[in-house]
């Protein structure tokens, strides 16, 4: 039996007061696309079939490199935090599954398979973490892991992802996701092409690793924490990668992860096109991997995205399996609230995106009329689909308002009266 946890009559109680206002808003937006040839029914439908997973470390307080903020009743370890992550898929029915972090989220796999079996949810992608040192590793990742010029390090970091793999296998995971904080400071601290080579020969190991039926993602980062180079630093040595690895490495996109004003929505395209796109973690930027909630900046962008999703998904292109998911660091919201938010804000993108008329769109495109190709897509993304999204959301089971039944059913309050503080003394990114 599910273990929810927030009370079931108080979220029909919510529900029954909201639901004559989304009844009447749902009527009338599929009166206004019926108009347009668009069945609402059907967007419904797709809307509520999509899912992202949501991180195991985003429902804690994040950090700057200055300081962290302890928040209040911060899960203690990875079982509270499954039980803040099913609260999000409780009410908002489309984060099933929780990407773990290793050796963050180190416990009996047997046990923690239990407990997310109790709260209805699911293990995602499992992420390695060779870009910090663990409490009693042996050697430090302190200048490289899988490009370290010792090759004991590097072993030692091959070996690692492999232990994240059998941890994976355990809990149901069907995938590796792989980021290095590995490059340098300095001009001449690092001999390029050797830091590349190494990595790839340390990547190919843990590659051959990999069962038969996963999939291994790699991760690019323009900067951070090396700021004059990074050893995988955009997505086309992100392409690179996977091509030299094999047919079960992909390129995952991270929205954060690109130099100011790249045109992101056309990597995911070249990606698409050329059968390496992995998925996505998805976060918003002003500035660099600000890590904000999605949609909170740049929504356009985030449909933009999602656009060319839909039209690989329309065409039916080859080998387009995305995963997606929520990378998030939470420093001044609630971790929850935001991570319900951003995982609305990622389906709001998604309706908006099937609403476009593709057969308009590519009429417009080929006959080179700018305005009105440009029209077409302004046209979905300026549509509320807020009503189709609460709508799905009931018809799951989850709430019309969420925030507003989480808020009212006073999670915070009761988790923080059951967790004392960590403390917020601790410097560097969380």
């Amino acid at each position: 039996m599910t273990d929810l946890p927030i009370s079931s009559d108080l979220l029909a109680e919510k529900n029954k007061a909201e639901d004559a206002a989304l009844a009447n808003d749902y009527s009338s937006l599929g009166e206004q696309l019926d108009r347009r040839g668009i069945d609402i029914d059907v967007i419904t439908r797709n809307v509520a079939a999509f899912t992202v997973a949501v991180p195991s470390w985003g429902v804690g307080t994040g950090g700057t490199r200055f300081a962290r903020f302890a928040g209040p009743g911060e899960p203690r370890g990875i079982f509270e935090k499954l039980d803040d992550c099913a609260v999000i898929n409780q009410l908002t029915r489309a984060t099933p599954n929780v990407s773990l972090h290793n050796p963050w989220d180190q416990a009996d796999p047997k046990a923690l398979k239990a407990h997310a079996d109790a709260l209805g949810l699911g293990f995602d992608a499992m992420n390695s973490n060779t870009f910090s040192d663990a409490k009693d590793q042996k050697l430090s990742y302190k200048f490289g892991s899988l490009s370290h010029t010792d090759p004991a390090v590097r072993q030692q970091a091959i070996e690692h992802n492999i232990e994240t793999i059998e941890i994976g296998k355990a809990l149901g995971s069907k995938a590796l996701t792989v980021w290095i904080g590995d490059g340098s400071n300095f001009p001449g601290q690092s001999n390029f092409t050797g830091a590349f080579e190494r990595y790839l020969g340390a990547m190919k190991s843990v590659y051959a690793a990999l069962p038969d039926d996963w999939r291994v993602f790699t991760e690019h980062k323009l900067y951070e924490p090396a700021f004059y180079s990074t050893v995988v630093q955009d997505w086309g040595t992100n392409y690179m990668i996977a091509q030299e690895l094999g047919p079960k490495a992909f390129c995952l996109v991270d929205l954060g992860h690109h130099a100011p004003n790249v045109n992101i929505e056309m990597i995911v395209a070249r990606l698409i096109q050329f059968e390496k796109l992995a998925g996505f973690h998805f976060n918003d930027s002003k500035y660099g991997d600000d890590d904000l909630d999605a949609g909170a900046i740049n929504p356009f962008q985030l449909f933009l995205v999602f656009n060319e999703l839909v039209d690989a998904e329309h065409r039916k292109a080859r080998g387009f399996s995305p995963a997606y998911m929520i990378d998030q660091s939470h420093n001044v919201t609630d971790p929850i609230e935001s991570l319900m938010t951003s995982a609305i804000e990622i389906l709001r993108a998604y309706a908006q995106a099937l609403l476009v008329d593709r057969a308009a769109l590519a009429g417009y495109q080929d006959g080179n009329d700018v305005l009105m190709a440009n029209q077409t897509l302004k046209r979905a993304f300026t549509t509320d689909v807020g009503p189709i999204l609460a709508k799905a959301r009931l018809a799951k089971g989850g709430a019309i308002d969420p925030v507003g039944v989480y808020r009212a059913a006073g999670y915070r309050a009761k988790v923080t009266a059951e967790r004392p503080s960590s403390g917020g003394n601790s410097s560097g990114i969380v």
